[in-house]
């Protein structure tokens, strides 16, 4: 017996990694991912000859008359029924935008963040009622919970303007990137007031979501990059696609610039760029085409949970919109739209998805101009409802501005 005693022992410890490995929720989707996973030279299948010529049309008249300068894409029913990408990269030294130029998402970063939280409380790690002095006892401000951080409803300040108040008035070096934990430790240092209180009403605002990816890093024991990483963009095959902080990069490895309305500068980035969750994720229309069909295909989420992440969250405005959990809304009688705008650091994006209808559109733009508010054509062609607030009001009456982030 003691003869084979080793090789028994190791039989036995490679049976418990076995049983740890499968007994673990995110392991179990890992392979779940990648049990159905379709190839992407499938999935992102494109015949140009093919293109949908009223759509190419609309591009080109929005690039010339509206200064659009970036990526498109659309899609139904599962198949890519145009993409182009039109401009430059560099303004400065004339480099053309590639199809699979890596842009900054700005808050379509949100919706990233708010899956992964909810990977978390699928997975038992977390759930929605926690407070946030549970993961940061010093954090100054009571009765916030994971769900009025994903909602916007915290009632917080906004750390950018916090922070930069903070370093302009000190005097200090912006070019080095601060991380959300260094973010986390100024605000139980300087208590900053809040706009109002927890739970009293909508109030969009960036730190809701980098308070949620500091939460992930905590939860998780890895950087909000490493988590996004190999939960979610490596099981997806989104192979263009990273987390890019100025707190982890000297200079984030892009080629795309951003660039101000009217190309006359290309925009710094700064310490600012640091924080992440907010915004901090880079990607191309193709790999947030392999997010949608793997939302879609419940690959990351059960059918339940998607429900409640799509659900209105928030007190409807204009009859027509609404936020979930990282996700803003629109509904139409029948039609809904999910979707997210962003707009950071010369990036301006749109990424909206109907839920109903298996409808996919993706602007990607390094140009901070009006352009992206100027596709009601673009919607009608695609067979999607025009998603614009100006369009709508409770009576279907035209009303506020459509300038979002």
């Amino acid at each position: 017996m003691i003869k084979y005693f080793p090789n028994s022992l190791a039989l036995f410890v490679l049976f418990i990694l076995v049983q740890a490995c499968s007994s673990d929720p995110s392991e179990k989707r890992k392979s779940k991912i990648l049990e159905k996973e379709v190839p992407d030279s499938v999935v992102l299948f494109y015949d140009p000859r093919k293109a949908d010529k009223r759509i190419d049309e609309i591009v080109t008249n929005l690039h010339r008359r509206s200064g659009f300068n970036g990526n498109v894409l659309v899609a139904k029913n599962g198949k890519i029924i145009y993409e182009r990408a039109i401009g430059w990269a560099d303004h400065l030294h004339r480099d053309s935008l590639k199809i699979n130029s890596v842009f900054e998402l700005a808050s379509v970063s949100k919706p990233f963040t708010s899956t992964a939280i909810m990977m978390l409380v699928e997975d038992g790690k977390l759930k929605l009622n926690q407070n946030v002095k549970e993961f940061y006892p010093d954090f100054p401000y009571d009765s916030i919970t994971v769900e009025l951080l994903l909602t916007h409803k915290s009632g917080m300040m906004n750390y950018v303007y916090f922070v930069d108040d903070l370093w302009k008035a000190q005097k200090k070096d912006e070019r080095p990137g601060i991380t959300n934990q260094d973010v986390m430790k100024l605000i139980a240092e300087h208590k900053p007031n809040p706009y109002s209180k927890p739970n009293r009403r909508f109030h969009y605002n960036n730190s809701n979501y980098m308070v949620l990816a500091a939460i992930i890093e905590k939860v998780s024991g890895q950087k909000y990059s490493q988590f996004m990483a190999e939960n979610i963009f490596k099981p997806l095959g989104m192979k263009n696609t990273a987390v890019y902080s100025k707190a982890e990069f000297d200079k984030i490895p892009v080629d795309v610039v951003g660039h101000d309305r009217n190309w006359r500068r290309s925009v710094a980035q700064n310490f600012l760029d640091g924080p992440v969750g907010d915004k901090g994720i880079y990607s191309t229309i193709h790999d947030l085409y392999l997010f949608d069909r793997a939302m879609r295909k419940a690959k990351l989420l059960k059918p339940a949970t998607m429900d409640s992440v799509y659900a209105a969250h928030n007190v409807m405005q204009k009859g027509h919109f609404n936020y979930g959990y990282g996700w803003r809304t629109f509904e139409n009688g029948k039609n809904k739209v999910v979707y997210h705008t962003g707009w950071w650091h010369g990036f301006r994006n749109i990424y909206l998805r109907q839920v109903n209808k298996d409808i996919t559109i993706i602007l990607l733009t390094n140009l901070t101009n009006g352009s992206l508010l100027k596709l009601d054509e673009l919607y009608k062609v695609a067979g999607m409802p025009i998603v614009r607030r100006s369009a709508y009001s409770g009576n279907g009456q035209s009303s506020v501005s459509d300038d979002e982030d």
